[in-house]
C-alpha cells in the first residue's frame, strides 16, 4: 500500500509549501536564524538587548468555525489575518510587543490550492504588522477532521518590560473605557451565525447591510498593533486593556478588572455594526445573548484614567463607552 491510500498526499503539501516559501522568508526579520523547513524556528534573543527586565508572553488562538464560511463560499484569503491580528491583540492586551508567530494548519485533507491561500494570508498579515512566521506545522489527518473542514490555529510570542506589564492591578475606581472599533463579529461567534445564516445566499446584496453576508461575515479580524504603537510613543498611560473575543463584554472586560471592582457600560456611545442588529433579527436572538457571544462593535477597550483617556481619544479612533465603578460585575445602561 501507499501513503496516498491511507488518505494523506505528502507531494501536494511539499508543492503548497514551495509556492509559498518566498512568501513566507518575506516576513523574516534580520532576527530570524532559521525558519521554513528547519525542525524548528530560530530567533535571536539578541532582540531583547537593552530591555530592562523583559518578560515574554505567549498566546494560542484559533479561528474556529469562521474556516468554514469562508471554505463555503471559497474564499480564504482573509483567514490568516484573522489568526495573526487576534494573537496580536492578546498580546497587547499584557502591554506586550510581537516578536515571532507559529502556526498550525490541518484538515482530513490537504488540498493544494487552500493550503497555499491559507499561507500567503498568514505570511501577508505577519509582513503587514512586520512580525515574522517563523514556522509551524501542516498536517493532513484523514479520520480526525470531517471531510472539508480545516483547523487553523497558530502561538505568538511576545515581549515586555515587567514594569509595563498591563493588568487588573493597575485600574482604579472611576478610570474611562475606551472602546477601538471592530470590524465585525472577527472570529468569534460563528457557530451560531452559521446556524442563522444557513440557507441564505451568502454573495446576494442585502440592502440592510450595504453588502453582502459573505463581505460583512468574512472582514477580517482587526489589528490593534499601530494605535497601541501611537498612544505608547506619545506616552499615553493605559492600566489595562480587554480584548472582546468568544463571551462578549461579559466575560472579557471583568478579565481586566481587579476583584471588587464593576464597569458601566452606556448604550448609544458606540455605532454597532449593521451586521449585528441584522443577525440579532434574523436568528431572534435575546440582546443579553448578543452581548454574550459577540464584540457588539466594541473590539478592543482601554481602561485609562480619565485625563488620559480624554488624550488618547485625539490620537486614535476610539469611544468613550462607560467607566470603572465600585460595585463588582458588568451593568448595560
Amino acid at each position: 500500500m501507499r501513503y496516498e491510500e491511507a488518505g494523506v498526499h505528502i507531494a501536494q503539501k511539499a508543492e503548497a509549501l514551495k509556492r509559498a516559501k518566498a512568501q513566507v522568508e518575506a516576513t523574516y526579520t534580520p532576527e530570524v536564524l532559521r525558519g521554513l523547513g528547519a525542525f524548528g524556528g530560530l530567533f535571536d534573543s539578541m532582540a531583547l538587548k537593552g530591555m530592562r527586565h523583559p518578560v515574554l508572553v505567549a498566546t494560542t488562538d484559533g479561528v474556529g468555525t469562521k474556516t468554514l464560511l469562508a471554505l463555503e463560499v471559497g474564499d480564504v484569503s482573509g483567514l490568516g489575518f484573522d489568526l495573526v491580528n487576534h494573537s496580536v491583540n492578546d498580546l497587547l492586551a499584557q502591554g506586550a510587543r510581537p516578536l515571532f508567530f507559529l502556526d498550525y494548519l490541518a484538515a482530513s485533507r490537504l488540498e493544494e490550492e487552500v493550503l497555499a491561500g491559507l499561507l500567503a494570508s498568514l505570511a501577508q498579515a505577519c509582513k503587514a504588522l512586520g512580525i515574522p512566521l517563523l514556522g509551524g506545522e501542516t498536517a493532513e489527518m484523514p479520520g480526525v477532521y470531517r471531510e472539508g473542514a480545516w483547523d487553523l490555529a497558530g502561538t505568538m510570542v511576545g515581549v515586555v518590560e515587567r514594569e509595563g506589564i498591563l493588568g487588573p492591578e493597575r485600574v482604579r475606581e472611576g478610570d474611562l473605557l475606551l472602546a477601538l472599533p471592530s470590524s465585525g463579529p472577527h472570529t468569534n461567534g460563528y457557530s451560531l451565525i452559521r446556524k442563522v445564516v444557513a440557507g441564505h445566499d451568502l454573495l446576494a446584496f442585502v440592502p440592510e447591510l450595504g453588502e453582502s453576508l459573505k463581505e460583512a461575515l468574512l472582514r477580517p479580524h482587526r489589528a490593534y498593533w499601530p494605535e497601541f504603537l501611537r498612544l505608547q510613543e506619545n506616552g499615553v498611560e493605559i492600566h489595562a486593556i480587554a480584548h472582546i473575543t468568544g463571551g462578549g463584554i461579559w466575560e472579557n472586560l471583568p478579565r481586566a478588572l481587579p476583584e471588587g471592582l464593576g464597569a458601566e457600560i452606556q448604550r448609544g456611545t458606540w455605532p454597532v455594526p449593521p451586521i449585528f442588529p441584522y443577525l440579532q433579527r434574523l436568528g431572534q436572538i435575546p440582546e443579553e445573548e448578543m452581548f454574550r457571544v459577540f464584540n457588539m462593535g466594541l473590539g478592543l477597550i482601554l481602561v485609562l484614567p480619565e485625563a488620559e483617556a480624554r488624550r488618547a481619544q485625539e490620537l486614535v479612533e476610539g469611544f468613550l463607552v462607560g467607566r470603572v465603578v465600585p460595585e463588582p460585575g458588568i451593568r448595560l445602561l
